[in-house]
């Protein structure tokens, strides 16, 4: 049988992609992750607002067992929801290589592992302790919900589990609200300005279940983050960062909680 014409190395052409595909693909990217969470996120504070309790005195509960008294099963559900989460991601790498691209061209690759490492560390470092105030002061002020991080049963794989689901958000989060959503925008022809609002205000929207305080300060998280990427051209150093800021708010939390005075529990 005769070759597809442009393809007998196996390489493919790029595509010219219309404003009107780029739209409708960035939407649907969105509608599958973090656009969906974002509407979750609302529905779920508007449930909260609504409840006779306050803010402070209710709960949002992250990591919790999918399957209790069942550990293996527990265990089969919770890599099932990390490796599921992570197929948009697969998704954006296709789109980008349909494009000519791919995942390189925004900076998310094993090319400068020691450097993403260090500003990542650097960034987690400031932003950390930061974070943690904020969030101790809105949910001291009743503006935020009580945030558990973790529930899941003292098991072999807790913490493995952890780290890995940490991993997970950081790298769905950076990739397709920072690497994947600036591009877009900008071939969308969004100024500078617009796409930073945008996916700083999508960031801080999926957070909305934690509370306004959660809303804010993930908003201004995504403004940093996003003038990070501009600066840098990568998002490694963001996933880095974000994965080691997840890493500490669940083990941490698994380890102090109900035993120090300071950290807030439901």
């Amino acid at each position: 049988m005769q070759a597809e014409a442009g393809r007998v190395d196996g390489s493919y052409p790029q595509e010219a992609l219309s404003s009107r595909t780029l739209r409708s693909e960035t939407m649907l990217v969105l509608a599958l992750s973090l656009g969906a969470s974002a509407v979750s996120a609302l529905i779920s504070f508007i449930g909260s607002l609504t409840r006779p309790e306050a803010l402070g005195d209710q709960a949002a509960r992250l990591n919790a067992s999918a399957a209790p008294g069942r550990p293996w099963l527990d265990l089969a559900w919770q890599l099932f929801g990390i490796s599921t989460a992570l197929v948009p991601v697969a998704l954006v790498a296709h789109l980008l290589l349909r494009e000519g691209s791919g995942l390189r061209d925004i900076g998310f690759d094993g090319r400068r592992p020691w450097q993403d490492l260090g500003r990542g560390t650097l960034v987690a470092a400031g932003i950390g302790s930061t974070g943690l105030a904020f969030y101790l002061a809105m949910q001291a002020a009743g503006f935020n919900l009580t945030v558990q991080p973790e529930s899941l049963p003292s098991v072999w794989w807790k913490f493995p589990v952890l780290i890995l689901s940490a991993v997970q958000n950081s790298v769905v989060e950076e990739v397709i609200v920072v690497g994947y959503l600036l591009r877009r925008l900008g071939q969308l022809g969004w100024t500078p300005m617009g796409a930073l609002v945008a996916s700083s205000v999508l960031r801080g929207s999926y957070h909305l279940y934690q509370g306004i305080g959660g809303f804010i300060g993930n908003m201004v998280m995504g403004v940093v983050f996003v003038l990070l990427y501009r600066r840098w051209g990568r998002v490694g150093p963001l996933v880095v960062a974000h994965a080691l800021l997840d890493i500490g708010a669940f083990v941490g939390y698994a380890l102090l909680a109900g035993h120090v005075s300071w950290l807030p529990t439901v």
